[in-house]
């Protein structure tokens, strides 16, 4: 989820450049750094590449064993008497994943009030094309495994968007802008779509008492944005209840960060501030989620092991076909999803194709959408308690992206060879 930064001063004639601190905070100079590398579509796919082939190289190497340690190693954070402590794999996966998912509300947020998603004729065509690309690689899925595997149906739904963005940017400007931002609304509505998925049949067993803690956490954050409060960091005590809470009732807590994402104002201060929360907050996040907490995601739960070499369990009755579901679920069933859908709704003129949009780059943005990476493995962790059959679905998801990768380059560059020949 790439933000739109806000404007920067531009200079007018005669009119000298604003002074610059000769030093800043080291965070501000991260962030800076970050920010500048996030502007590269592709920096954050290679990170991501980057920091999965660790996680496979180490949990298949003579270290294995130190690999799998390093996640279960215990972590407490404690506020006066109370304290909680779980696995460094935990606060990985519910607690910094939580800031992934603020950044998802934050664009879904921004894109119903000022973008794709704002005006509904606009946004039917990408909603359509999402919903298909939701439902086909599910059916294929369930049409492909047994019962006993059918908790799994979720995991070929989701879409990577640093990923498949990052490998739309390798191809170059040679192809029609239309085409990203297609498969960038595409993406935003999947991640609305797996939202919706993890919180309606991936948290069973919900104690709906709990739900009033949660209710007092997102009550403090309206009662701060009533108060005018705008300091970001003011806001993460009532945030850690809504946290809290939501994990109590079991959800999963991730949800947490959606929920503060949807109800962040999207209307700056007048007089007090230069840009509205919503896009201050994103901006400020979205490079540290790009180039920390995704890459950090996948080097905790990419460490597959391939072979005994990296210590593999015995395989379990249906792994293999698990594997072959998940991969042939996202890589056929993503791009016959996204095309059948707009098929339809073009025949039966709901809507039109963008100006500038064939279906060759409607094929396009389904191969693409094809890369499921950390979406996909964060649901395989919520989908499958057999630590087998977890394995044998993140390798699916591993290879149906790395597939749909290549498959989205390869059919890139021969629509840019057509156009540049034609």
């Amino acid at each position: 989820m790439r933000p739109r930064l806000p404007m920067t001063d531009r200079l007018t004639p005669g009119r000298a450049a604003p002074r610059q601190p000769a030093l800043l905070p080291l965070s501000d100079r991260c962030t800076a750094l970050l920010s500048r590398l996030s502007h590269a579509d592709a920096a954050g796919g290679i990170v991501l590449l980057i920091a999965a082939a660790a996680a496979l190289a180490w949990a298949n190497s003579p270290w294995a064993a130190s690999y799998h340690a390093l996640w279960h190693v215990p972590l407490s954070v404690a506020v006066g008497g109370w304290q909680l402590t779980q696995s460094l794999h935990f606060w990985v996966n519910d607690a910094l994943m939580t800031v992934f998912f603020l950044v998802v509300g934050l664009e879904i947020r921004r894109e119903l009030h000022e973008g794709a998603l704002a005006q509904p004729r606009d946004a039917l065509l990408p909603v359509l094309a999402a919903l298909g690309g939701v439902a086909v690689p599910a059916l294929l899925y369930l049409a492909l495994v047994p019962p006993a595997l059918r908790s799994g149906w979720a995991v070929p739904t989701a879409t990577d968007i640093a990923f498949a963005v990052g490998v739309l940017a390798l191809l170059g400007r040679g192809l029609p802008p239309v085409v990203r931002v297609f498969l960038l609304t595409l993406a935003i509505i999947d991640d609305l779509v797996a939202v919706l998925i993890i919180a309606l049949f991936y948290s069973g067993g919900l104690q709906w008492p709990m739900f009033g803690i949660a209710a007092l956490g997102l009550a403090g954050v309206l009662l701060l944005q009533q108060l005018g409060v705008r300091r970001a960091w003011a806001y993460v005590p009532a945030g850690a209840v809504l946290w809290w809470g939501i994990w109590q009732t079991g959800a999963h807590p991730t949800l947490a960060g959606v929920v503060l994402g949807l109800v962040t104002p999207v209307h700056a201060l007048a007089g007090r501030e230069p840009a509205p929360p919503v896009q201050r907050v994103q901006a400020s996040l979205h490079p540290w989620v790009t180039f920390g907490v995704m890459p950090l995601f996948a080097l905790a739960n990419a460490g597959v092991a391939l072979g005994s070499a990296g210590g593999a369990q015995p395989a379990a009755p249906g792994t293999g076909l698990l594997m072959a579901a998940v991969a042939v679920a996202l890589v056929a069933g993503k791009p016959l999803g996204v095309l059948l859908a707009c098929w339809l709704a073009v025949r039966l003129r709901l809507c039109a194709l963008p100006a500038g949009m064939g279906w060759g780059g409607l094929l396009l943005t389904g191969l693409l959408a094809g890369i499921g990476f950390t979406m996909a493995i964060f649901i395989a962790t919520l989908a499958f308690d057999s630590a087998a059959l977890l394995d044998a679905a993140k390798r699916g998801v591993l290879l149906a992206s790395g597939l749909a990768a290549l498959l989205g380059l390869a059919w890139g560059w021969w629509l840019q060879r057509r156009a540049t020949t034609a």
